[in-house]
């Protein structure tokens, strides 16, 4: 009796091997498929790197299958939360960002909104679509703009920890004076993923504007660093997004009591915390052009652009 139990239970392990092995080789094969490459980078797109040198992918058009990929999600029944802040005159494009967002962002997945503005009578209201919502919060009013920047990590920090964690499986945060163009999905989503800055993808990286100066807590020495993120659109798991908020948040804070400001406010702590936390999933600038009227050779689709925007008039203390 004890041997044929023995038995069994040698088989149950088996079996869970066996079923754990073709698990991971059937995600790797999907993963090979919907990125166009076998950990090459080159099979999708041959005029761009389409996988990092610590092999993660990067997200270009052409180098996955929408259609795989949505199938897949689809099965997954996911909650993508995304947040903007809209302070001062910043919401005047709001309703550009809420409109494109419904014709082109997570389209068929359902979305949350958390929408942050010292001005909620100044919301549009826009029409949603099903399972797609939006949550208004109230922020006091700042006279510097690159207070409100730094601001951000703190405040997404709070916002998962407290509400999140049962209402989401992913987070991207993003800025309002931008609008969609083109498809932005599930492709998208990773454990933690950053977006490359349109000025830098195809930069040298001694042109990269980290910060430099040792005294900052954003300080990256001029030979290191891989690429440079934008500060403007970042995301992943709630998880991964929580240690990296309250990391910045908490730098950032170091910085504030010694009196040093990175030369680009939370941006400068972002590309330090990915220099030391690599992305999972890369974006090509595709998920953040500069202006929809510039072009490149490699940019296939514009899906998502800043738009074109007098800085001076819009930001309350230049």
């Amino acid at each position: 009796m004890t041997m044929r139990l023995r038995q069994i239970f040698y088989f149950f392990l088996l079996g869970m091997f066996v079923g754990l092995s073709l698990s991971g080789l059937i995600y790797w094969v999907i993963t090979s498929i919907w990125f166009g490459n076998h950990l090459t980078g080159n099979l999708g797109r041959t005029d761009v790197a389409s996988v990092t040198q610590w092999l993660a992918p990067i997200v270009w058009e052409g180098t996955f299958d929408s259609t795989v990929i949505d199938s897949i999600y689809k099965q997954q029944n996911i909650t993508v939360a995304t947040t903007v802040f809209a302070l001062g005159k910043y919401t005047r494009f709001l309703k550009d960002f809420l409109e494109s967002a419904e014709e082109h962002y997570f389209v068929g997945f359902r979305v949350h909104y958390y929408l942050f503005t010292d001005q909620p009578e100044e919301v549009p209201n826009v029409k949603l679509g099903q399972e797609r919502y939006l949550t208004v919060k109230k922020l006091p009013s700042m006279n510097r703009w690159q207070d409100i920047s730094m601001s951000r990590m703190g405040i997404l920090e709070k916002l998962i920890k407290d509400e999140l964690a049962s209402e989401a499986d992913y987070i991207f945060c993003l800025d309002v004076d931008t609008k969609f163009h083109g498809r932005w999905s599930v492709e998208s989503l990773g454990r933690l993923v950053g977006v490359i800055h349109p000025w830098f993808f195809d930069a040298p990286r001694f042109i990269f504007t980290y910060e430099h100066r040792p005294e900052s807590q954003a300080y990256i020495p001029a030979e290191e660093g891989d690429y440079y993120f934008t500060g403007a659109a970042f995301g992943g798991s709630l998880k991964d997004v929580h240690h990296l908020t309250k990391t910045c948040r908490e730098q950032m804070n170091i910085d504030i009591a010694n009196s040093i400001e990175a030369i680009w406010h939370e941006e400068s702590h972002l590309n330090k915390y990915f220099l030391h936390n690599k992305p999972s999933k890369l974006l090509s600038p595709e998920y953040l052009w500069r202006d929809i009227s510039m072009s490149s050779g490699y940019v296939k689709i514009i899906r998502f652009s800043h738009v074109a925007k007098n800085n001076a008039e819009v930001r309350p203390n230049l």
